[in-house]
């Protein structure tokens, strides 16, 4: 049975991703007008409306795109429930990710798209393309969850078993 308190962090993570995530692309949605276009600043609020995904890959494939996000969100269930449920950074860092493609996934089932706000100018007229805090959460859950894989010693031991396995 899971340690009650790692369900807990694994819940709080992903729930506030969820609401700090929707109550943000709320406040965009009524008080900037889509589409918004880049600023000269290298933080600028903006309104795109994605209808794709990552990179704005994928456009129109909505059902595809809620398919494969409720695929991933059981993968990241089946993860933390047979993997990584003994660490509280393996259990933030699936909360991360589950609560940042959920966020994701209410825009595609509510409006059909996912409201992007956030844009940064990283040099000269380079713009990365605007995202939102639900993305935001998924890279960070993506690299603290590497990083928790790292500090367990998984890492190490693909090595040496592959090394091993060499001789």
């Amino acid at each position: 049975m899971q340690d009650k308190g790692q369900l807990r962090l694994f819940l709080v993570a992903a729930a506030s991703i969820i609401v700090f995530d929707q109550v943000t692309k709320l406040w965009v949605s009524r008080n900037l007008a889509p589409p918004s276009s880049p600023g000269e600043n290298f933080l600028n609020l903006v309104y795109v409306k994605n209808y794709g995904a990552v990179f704005g890959l994928l456009p129109g494939q909505v059902s595809f795109l809620i398919a494969t996000t409720i695929a991933v969100l059981i993968i990241i269930l089946l993860v933390r429930h047979y993997l990584s449920s003994k660490t509280a950074l393996s259990n933030v860092s699936l909360g991360l990710l589950f609560g940042g493609a959920t966020g994701n996934l209410i825009d595609r089932l509510r409006l059909g798209y996912v409201v992007d706000f956030i844009d940064l100018r990283l040099w000269d007229d380079f713009h990365w393309p605007a995202f939102n805090f639900g993305d935001a959460a998924i890279v960070a859950g993506i690299i603290l969850f590497i990083y928790s894989l790292y500090r367990t010693g998984l890492f190490a031991r693909v090595y040496h078993h592959e090394r091993a396995a060499k001789e």
